[in-house]
């Protein structure tokens, strides 16, 4: 790591009055300059609490945008504009008033991988770790769950006494985590435990040990009495996990748990951002009005 990068951005973080939110999925040495670092509600709530003026975000679009949403008043700065989450991009406003006009009783569930113009056509967000908890207290009983078709299926099962309608969206990162090769790594590691996101397909789901959000499956791995773990979820985990398990084994299934989109984030990066206070995340104002009432929900629902 260059010790005097990153000298320069805690000294830019201190006179310009900026607080860093990294997710998990970023790289290490971005994690670690970081004042917080979270899964997406993590770092959704955290971003309601901070002090500072200025948010420099760490991650893809929506995550930034989530926290314009909840501080219109604060700057928030990208480390990169171009890191997006193509999930996000996946469900468009003309299916979204099609299921209206098909069911009457129905709530709009907008997982928080989605553009701000999405958030603002839903009834309330949630992320991978209230996703259930959030649905079992909504009083619709339709549910049409955007964009994450895994998700949703997983939620669905959890909350059987809703009626789902399922996207097709999904997530190419776990949706290229296949049970093959987590049977091929069980094979290799048998004593493991598999712990895996749900965003991940149910064949996968199935044969986990473990189903759980980013920060759930750090947790879980840190109280557990094993010591091996077989990692069904964005590579960029393992630094948190090795953090604060120095002695356990972790593993992937195979090559292809990396996001391009979330390793566009640098140090590099993260300086000329700080030094040049931009890329500046904007939104239309009548867009982070009518996005904030489902994130403000979840928010609520989700205590």
């Amino acid at each position: 790591m260059d010790k005097m990068m990153v000298q320069k951005i805690k000294q830019l973080k201190e006179e310009k009055d900026v607080v860093i939110l990294a997710h998990y999925y970023v790289d290490g040495e971005v994690q670690q300059i970081a004042d917080y670092v979270g899964d997406s509600y993590y770092l959704s709530k955290i971003a309601t609490k901070v002090k500072e003026k200025t948010i420099l975000f760490c991650g893809v679009s929506f995550m930034g945008e989530s926290a314009k949403i909840l501080n219109p008043e604060k700057k928030v700065v990208m480390a990169d504009e171009y890191a997006d989450c193509p999930m996000a991009h996946m469900v468009t406003a003309e299916r979204i008033a099609e299921v209206r006009a098909e069911y009457k009783d129905v709530a709009v569930v907008c997982y928080v991988n989605s553009t701000a113009e999405i958030k603002a056509l839903s009834d309330v967000c949630v992320t991978s770790s209230n996703a259930i908890r959030v649905v079992q207290r909504i009083k619709e009983k339709n549910i049409f769950f955007i964009p994450d078709n895994n998700l949703g299926r997983y939620v669905a099962q959890k909350v059987p006494e809703k009626n789902f309608i399922f996207h097709d969206g999904f997530c190419h990162v776990h949706k290229g985590i296949e049970a093959a090769a987590v049977l091929e790594a069980k094979k290799s590691q048998p004593d493991a435990l598999v712990l895996t996101h749900p965003e991940c397909t149910m064949d996968v789901l199935e044969l986990s040990d473990f189903v759980g959000s980013t920060s759930e499956i750090i947790d879980y791995a840190t109280k557990s009495d094993h010591n091996k773990f077989i990692i069904c979820t964005e590579m960029g985990v393992f630094f948190e996990l090795m953090q604060k398990n120095p002695d356990k084994k972790f593993y992937s299934v195979g090559h292809r748990q990396f996001c391009p989109n979330m390793k566009r984030v640098t140090l590099d990066k993260v300086l000329e951002a700080m030094e040049k206070m931009e890329p500046e995340l904007t939104l239309d104002a009548d867009i982070m009005e009518k996005a904030l009432i489902p994130l403000q929900k979840m928010l609520e629902l989700a205590e």
